[in-house]
């Protein structure tokens, strides 16, 4: 977290938390979500803007985190801001092995990742990871690294559906207020 959101925290302890202001779509793009936006339709049926400037971008992805209970958020200065998931946390993308078949594996923040612990696959067919940072979906654009390191046994997918994954890795797709 960056130093001056921590400051910001220190001085405004009590900002009340926002919600559905932000989501995190299957490909990794954050979209802000404005009241207009809201009243047109739940996400990501209906996404908002995409966020595509830099600095904010790098900003979101310093200062982005998980409650207690999973949800996940980005903190804003004093403000906590809820997102809403399309899939998964963390959005992976794969660099093909140099000296192997095993790709390595970075989070839409562009964080490393770590080893992969596991590996599933839902019933429309999107390939999952469990990484020493946390629980992903492999981007689309990366399905052929991906497929080479199941087809070289590195990752062995087990099926699992989707909607038993948030339970099951702990995380809330769309946190709610006084959840």
């Amino acid at each position: 977290m960056d130093d001056i959101v921590k400051a910001a925290l220190a001085k405004w302890p009590n900002v009340p938390h926002c919600y559905h202001w932000l989501a995190l779509d299957a490909r990794g793009d954050w979209y802000m979500r404005d009241e207009r936006i809201q009243a047109a339709g739940p996400f990501p049926a209906v996404k908002g803007s995409r966020i595509q400037h830099e600095k904010l971008l790098a900003f979101i992805h310093r200062n982005y985190a998980a409650d207690a209970q999973g949800a996940w958020y980005f903190q804003n200065g004093p403000q906590r801001v809820y997102l809403q998931l399309q899939a998964t946390p963390f959005v992976w993308r794969l660099n093909p092995g140099r000296c192997g078949p095993e790709p390595s594996v970075q989070a839409h923040t562009g964080q490393e990742a770590g080893a992969v612990l596991g590996c599933w696959l839902d019933e429309a067919g999107r390939l999952y990871l469990q990484c020493s940072l946390g629980y992903g979906l492999v981007h689309s654009l990366d399905m052929e690294a991906a497929a080479n390191a199941v087809e070289a046994s590195l990752w062995q997918p087990q099926e699992l559906a989707s909607t038993l994954m948030p339970g099951r890795f702990g995380y809330v797709m769309n946190p709610q207020p006084g959840a």
